[in-house]
């Protein structure tokens, strides 16, 4: 049997784990290094990439950063939770706020020295990328459209500086960057929709607070409709191989949530809606090794597709 301390330690463990969501960390590492093999380094062996120590502490360096970005954001967002996820809160409350950011500025100092065993244009990067975060926590998340699109682009950063490191600007590349951002931006305006009694108490002035639900299910469906436009150019223009696959499947999903979306009201129904979106980029982030599946019995790409 556990004593009593043990079970409390564990309680703070998991409740902090909840607090910088380790499932997502784990889904966005994975997702860089997939897509390094797959889409950003397709000349270099699979297993080089992964070998790569400059790689590995710029994945590691995002993790950190996207683990800090979420304690200021829960940080912030204590008061909006507690009505919009109280029980998040409860379990998230097993960790004092002192002790979290305590937490923040320490990981927030790891992140600015291990970038410093790559590159100081990494430590940039870094020093940039932890000021948004915060930033956007602090004042820009309250604000109509603005807090959506800083909010999509933070997400899709982390990819931003593995390209960098690799410096492929290829356009597919963009394709994939362009279907991905429209899904995470239309993430947040579903979540500002979920969330709309929590923002009215917080004064968050979003789109659903400002301007209403309608306007703000019209925004989302037409930023739907534009994924045709990135999704015609991988699968038409630009090869994927089989992750064409993907996109079709996608797109019938996204033709259901817009139909599910005319009709929904309540925060169930638009929860339902957000994991649905969900589920289309984590498996996104799986399908990735469909474009070239010889990588996964040769190591290596036999023909580029570039």
């Amino acid at each position: 049997m556990l004593s009593r301390k043990s079970k409390l330690l564990l309680s703070k463990i998991f409740s902090f784990f909840s607090v910088i969501r380790g499932y997502n960390i784990f889904v966005i590492v994975l997702a860089q290094y997939l897509s390094a093999i797959f889409i950003l380094s397709p000349e270099i062996r699979a297993l080089d990439v992964i070998l790569d120590y400059q790689l590995f502490i710029l994945v590691l360096a995002s993790s950190l950063t996207i683990a800090s970005g979420y304690i200021i954001n829960n940080f912030y967002d204590a008061k909006k939770d507690l009505i919009n996820r109280p029980r998040k809160v409860m379990i998230d409350r097993l960790v004092s706020q002192k002790t979290k950011l305590t937490v923040y500025f320490a990981i927030n100092f790891i992140v600015f020295i291990i970038a410093g065993f790559v590159s100081w244009r990494a430590m940039l990067f870094f020093s940039t990328y932890i000021f948004i975060i915060w930033f956007y926590s602090h004042k820009l998340k309250r604000y109509p459209i603005v807090g959506n699109i800083t909010a999509s682009i933070l997400a899709v950063l982390p990819f931003f500086g593995i390209l960098l490191y690799y410096k492929n600007f290829y356009p597919e590349i963009f394709a994939h960057a362009t279907f991905l951002y429209l899904l995470i931006l239309i993430r947040e305006l579903i979540k500002d929709l979920e969330n709309i009694e929590g923002d009215l108490v917080a004064n968050y002035r979003t789109i659903p607070v400002l301007f209403g639900e309608k306007t703000a299910k019209k925004i989302i469906t037409v930023l739907t409709i534009s994924t045709i436009i990135p999704v015609y150019y991988l699968v038409d223009v630009f090869e994927v191989g089989y992750m064409d696959l993907y996109f079709y499947i996608s797109l019938i999903i996204l033709i259901f949530f817009l139909i599910k979306l005319s009709s929904s009201k309540t925060k169930p129904q638009y929860l339902k809606l957000h994991f649905l979106l969900k589920f289309i980029i984590v498996a996104g982030v799986f399908c990735i090794v469909l474009i070239d599946l010889s990588v996964l019995l040769h190591g290596k790409k036999l023909i580029s597709a570039y």
